[in-house]
């Protein structure tokens, strides 16, 4: 065996062991190159972005395992991948692949289908690239697509509140899904609002903010929380429990990151407000760290002690808003949950350190939150952390035909599916912590599928 070869095997092993179980060393396993793990996280990401070329192009996402597509609205396909990637591609300097995929969305895409999609997805997800597009590259095409899409969901805020309905037929203009949630309810502003200020139209502007300002007045008086399930037709919350996790979190990040991107005093108001609520009543500090749980919004009595992958985004926006320290306390208590299995589960009871989730979706919040800390500390503990985390996905997730989700973190059994968000956010903010002159974070607003946003108006 060449000394080469057994240098290679013992990297290997390094990095299977980061699934299997973390223990943390004594010092640093290497020092941290910058450079080179930037282009680590790019090679990486061409062979996710390669795999789905190969095994689901034209469709909407891969299911690497079974190397066969998803789609998500069958048989109308958007092709999400590529649409949600093309702006890692050009941050990380991928400019032939780039350019690839916005032909492939120019060429293909159309909105004209008799299919009924949800909005808060189509919104972030496809409406914010289509704007991150038209910003980067001047090309009227994307905006005009961006226009087209906006038009058709506009009659999913026709219901008696201005709370939009989550599902609307794109040729119909049909809503369903009258329980919505504060997350899909109020995370649409950032996308509206762009495509106001650059058309000039504010009918866009005007009808997201009036859903969120619709959502925020129906706050509990008492407490300033809000509940997880809202009626859109009478305002009624039809759930009560009270979180910053899935159907909640983006709530406060766009109420945020309205205020950054648009100077909006209702939103910062909203924010503000919310920010207060949520550290009185969800912030759960003890000796195993800061955690956030879950309370009743009518009370403010805590009910469960649940954090999980989705509530790791917290950190960065707690950095975002200023509250520095707090959001490196909640950062360490995310970095505790992803070190117990050498990856991060869906959700975990922080009291007993039991996982009460044991999925891995891919999810890129932890991720996030280091980039955003990294930022304002310049604290090398989140570049070992970022590439803590990029070793573990890696180990854990990578197959030989591309990038899956886990449903065990315990056992590290596989599911079968690439997500869009793994190429548009996890991998993006891998490479922006080792590289941050990549994006100008000042000038930029992340959505929150990570699609860079800039006032040009």
């Amino acid at each position: 065996m060449t000394r080469r070869l057994r240098g290679i095997l013992a990297l290997a092993g390094l990095v299977a062991a980061a699934c299997v179980a973390h223990r943390p060393p004594a010092a640093p396993a290497a020092p941290i190159d910058r450079t080179a793990l930037a282009a680590r996280v790019r090679d990486e990401f061409l062979f996710a972005w390669h795999a789905y070329q190969r095994f689901a192009s034209g469709h909407d996402e891969l299911n690497p395992v079974s190397r066969t597509p998803h789609d998500w609205y069958p048989p109308a396909v958007f092709e999400m991948t590529p649409i949600d990637a093309v702006d890692t591609m050009a941050i990380m300097g991928l400019t032939t692949e780039a350019a690839e995929a916005r032909t492939t969305i120019l060429d293909h895409l159309s909105f004209d289908v008799d299919v009924s999609v949800q909005v808060f997805e189509v919104n972030i997800r496809i409406l914010g690239a289509l704007l991150t597009q038209y910003q980067t590259t001047g090309d009227a095409r994307f905006l005009d697509l961006a226009q087209d899409l906006g038009r058709r969901l506009l009659p999913a805020f026709r219901s008696p509140t201005g709370m939009p309905y989550r599902f609307v037929n794109l040729r119909t203009g049909a809503t369903g899904g009258p329980v919505s949630n504060p997350a899909e309810v109020g995370t649409l502003i950032l996308e509206f609002g762009t495509l106001s200020k650059i058309t000039g139209q504010p009918e866009f502007y005007d009808a997201a903010k009036r859903a969120l300002l619709e959502l925020a007045h129906r706050r509990d008086p008492a407490t300033g929380l809000v509940g997880s399930a809202i009626d859109v037709r009478t305002g009624a919350w039809t759930d009560t429990s009270s979180h910053i996790g899935g159907g909640i979190d983006s709530y406060y990040e766009y109420a945020l990151k309205c205020q950054r991107l648009f100077g909006d005093a209702d939103c910062a108001t909203i924010w503000r407000d919310g920010i207060a609520a949520v550290n009185r009543y969800l912030a759960d500090a003890g000796p195993g760290g800061l955690w956030y749980g879950v309370a009743d919004m009518r009370t403010g009595r805590r009910t469960a002690t649940i954090y999980g992958s989705l509530q790791a985004f917290f950190p960065a926006v707690l950095a975002l808003g200023g509250d520095v320290p707090r959001a490196e306390r909640l950062q360490d208590s995310g970095d505790r949950m992803w070190q117990l299995n050498g990856v991060e589960p869906e959700e975990l009871d922080y009291r007993t350190m039991r996982v009460t989730d044991a999925r891995y979706e891919l999810r890129p919040e932890i991720i996030e939150s280091a980039y955003y800390l990294l930022h304002d500390t310049h604290d090398p503990k989140y570049l070992e952390m970022g590439r803590t985390f990029l070793d573990g996905l890696v180990a854990c997730c990578r197959t030989d035909t591309g990038y899956t989700t886990l449903t065990d973190v315990r056992t590290k059994a596989k599911g079968d599916r690439q997500h869009s968000f793994l190429l548009a956010e996890t991998f993006k903010y891998l490479y922006l912590i080792f590289q941050p002159d990549a994006v100008d974070f000042d000038r930029v607003t992340f959505n929150t599928e990570a699609h860079p946003l800039t006032r040009t108006w």
